[in-house]
């Protein structure tokens, strides 16, 4: 498969918001590809948000496709799909995916939670990553705590041999205090994944200028990191 895998070093760090800019600027490039979230969480009568913005960011119509499995209970997929009597399979979860990128066409995923989030009652988000054996992208909220989360996503990551592709760090309150400030540059020093984008916290959603200076299709490529102009 072509494609890139997003996950983050919590939930709430911007996955959504990260997929929903690369999505929108592949159909402005033109570029044939799909969006999935295999299985999302709190979805009101089967619809998540999440998949709502995917949908609107990629043009497409067909939500049960981007999401075909979607449970009410906002918990961990197991805990949700349980309480709804459905086991979850990561064989499943995988096929949909490659379902989406039937047809030669890129595909977007994105995981939910953080990377180690449980999928199944066996098996992590990180094991579907691996299944998929797409180039990674690493979302990290920028906050208290964003290096020690960040430095543990890039090691559990990097010792299942996952190819990552590098980090975005969003801000979604604006930054205030020092660890918030320096936050960027420690990652760069502590490091050899690279920052493909920083993004300033902003209430317009639809602004995608600090992302379009990443050629994200080439990101897509196994040829290493991608160089970006990002501002912090």
């Amino acid at each position: 498969m072509h494609g890139l895998f997003i996950t983050a070093t919590d939930t709430g760090a911007g996955k959504t918001f990260v997929t929903a800019r690369i999505a929108r600027q592949w159909r402005r490039e033109g570029r044939a590809f799909r969006v999935c979230k295999p299985v999302a969480t709190g979805a009101i009568h089967g619809v998540g948000e999440d998949t709502r913005l995917l949908a609107e960011a990629s043009g497409e119509a067909d939500l049960q496709a981007i999401t075909p499995y979607t449970f009410e209970e906002p918990a961990a997929p197991p805990v949700a799909a349980r309480r709804e009597g459905v086991s979850l399979c990561l064989t499943d979860l995988a096929e949909a995916v490659r379902r989406r990128a039937a047809e030669g066409h890129a595909v977007l995923v994105e995981g939910v939670g953080g990377l180690l989030c449980p999928l199944t009652e066996r098996v992590t988000v990180a094991d579907l990553a691996v299944e998929l054996a797409l180039p990674l992208i690493i979302v990290a909220r920028r906050s208290l705590g964003t290096l020690n989360h960040t430095l543990l996503t890039v090691e559990a990551a990097q010792r299942r041999g996952l190819h990552i592709a590098g980090l975005v760090v969003t801000a979604t309150t604006p930054v205030r205090g020092v660890a918030e400030e320096t936050v960027v540059e420690e990652l760069r020093h502590r490091l050899a994944v690279p920052i493909l984008a920083v993004l300033p916290h902003r209430s317009n959603l639809q602004d995608d200028t600090d992302m379009q200076w990443v050629d994200w299709w080439s990101v897509c490529s196994e040829k290493g990191p991608i160089s970006s102009r990002s501002e912090e």
